[in-house]
């Protein structure tokens, strides 16, 4: 099977572009907005994109009807947004906070989690999540879609402050990745749980790749 999605129609019933690109981690991202209201939302286009000095980036679409999304424009406003680690246990409250709701109700009501105040950014976070970064806004790049929906913002924020709860760290202070059970994006409707893992050494690495990829300064 091969297509041009410019200009042809997906010949399967479900389009695989999304399915191909996996799995992608998901940024639950709660802000606040300049009258005070929170906000808390999946996205599924998030990632990190250097360590020195840590930074981060999420795509958030246009809602179907034009509107920027809250997260975006709470960021842009407040300078801040942060990160909330989602697991399998707050998948459901992940799956709620997805919900496309007036921006002056609360996801966090909504979704049934707990505040918890950050350190320097104004709005919370989830209190439940193992893992959190406060995040200091950047930039926001816009790229045209050829719908409403189709328009997206491409926000970048660097990570000033890291949580991480003292429970999910092995005593090699390493995050213990399957107690936690990250979800992550699959496509359609699927995600799946991160509950294995297994390492992997580039051969003759030099130290200074070796310390980038094993996190130390």
């Amino acid at each position: 099977m091969i297509y041009a999605p410019q200009s042809e129609p997906c010949p399967l019933p479900f389009s695989p572009f999304k399915s191909c690109t996996v799995p992608r981690p998901i940024g639950w991202l709660s802000t606040i907005s300049r009258d005070g209201v929170a906000n808390l939302a999946p996205y599924s286009q998030w990632q990190n994109l250097t360590f020195d000095p840590p930074m981060v980036m999420f795509a958030a679409n246009q809602t179907s009807d034009g509107r920027r999304k809250d997260t975006v424009v709470n960021a842009e406003e407040t300078g801040w947004f942060v990160w909330n680690m989602a697991t399998y246990d707050l998948r459901e409250a992940v799956n709620i906070s997805a919900m496309e709701l007036p921006s002056d109700e609360d996801e966090f009501l909504r979704a049934g989690v707990t505040k918890a105040a950050c350190v320097d950014a104004p709005g919370p976070r989830v209190a439940e999540s193992p893992a959190h970064f406060e995040c200091r806004y950047l930039s926001t790049h816009r790229l045209r879609g050829n719908s409403n929906h189709g328009w997206v913002d491409v926000v970048y924020g660097e990570v000033m402050r890291i949580h991480v709860a003292d429970e999910v760290i092995t005593s090699e202070g390493k995050l213990d990745i399957p107690r936690i059970k990250p979800i992550a994006r699959m496509g359609y409707y699927d995600y799946t749980t991160v509950i294995e893992t297994f390492e992997m050494r580039i051969p003759e690495a030099h130290a200074a790749m070796a310390a980038g990829l094993e996190g130390k300064a």
